[in-house]
């Protein structure tokens, strides 16, 4: 009696073998056509995408409009930050004559500063950090198209993201190129 694993044994050969027969074809087709497609000495260039984008003038003004937008805050954190380096000062120097009270009153003084300037400081980091990323799901279309256009203005083959690369000479870099490209298309 046959069963499925006997029939499966007894055609492996012939099914291995058109498998191989196949394989081995479209390994040889698919060499012969990508060995057409690359060239000898591809031209090759690295990108720092990022640097790219937030180096552009729409960038830099959209940074300085966020700069203006929170220059009151930003105040208000380096007020902090003296008033806290003063009031350390103050310890350090006469806790030797402050009373028990003194201390705990400055010591709490000195936490309400540090609350404070916590809060302020997240506040404009989370700010920041969504401006950002709102700039660059806005501008990153633009940035696309002004790498398409270099890529295919200077017939590059091969195009590297700037981290990905470990090392490379500053000739292959179109990071400046590409902004120049970006600053153009946005004016």
């Amino acid at each position: 009696m046959k069963t499925i694993t006997n029939i499966l044994i007894n055609s492996r050969p012939k099914r291995l073998q058109l498998m191989l027969a196949l394989a081995l074809g479209g390994l040889c087709c698919g060499a012969s056509v990508m060995a057409q497609d690359v060239p000898a000495n591809p031209k090759i260039a690295v990108l720092d995408m990022g640097r790219a984008l937030f180096d552009s003038d729409i960038a830099k003004k959209v940074e300085e409009e966020l700069r203006t937008e929170t220059a009151e805050d930003a105040e208000k954190i380096r007020t902090l930050e003296q008033e806290a380096v003063a009031l350390q000062e103050k310890l350090q120097k006469d806790t030797a004559v402050m009373s028990e009270a003194e201390q705990r009153k400055a010591n709490e003084q000195l936490q309400e500063i540090g609350v404070q300037y916590q809060y302020l400081a997240e506040k404009l980091q989370t700010l920041t950090e969504q401006r950002r990323q709102q700039f660059q799901e806005t501008y990153s279309p633009n940035l696309v198209e002004a790498i398409q256009a270099i890529v295919a203005e200077e017939k590059y083959d091969l195009v590297y993201r700037a981290e990905a690369v470990l090392f490379f000479q500053p000739a292959y870099d179109i990071t400046a190129r590409v902004t120049e490209r970006l600053n153009s298309q946005n004016q």
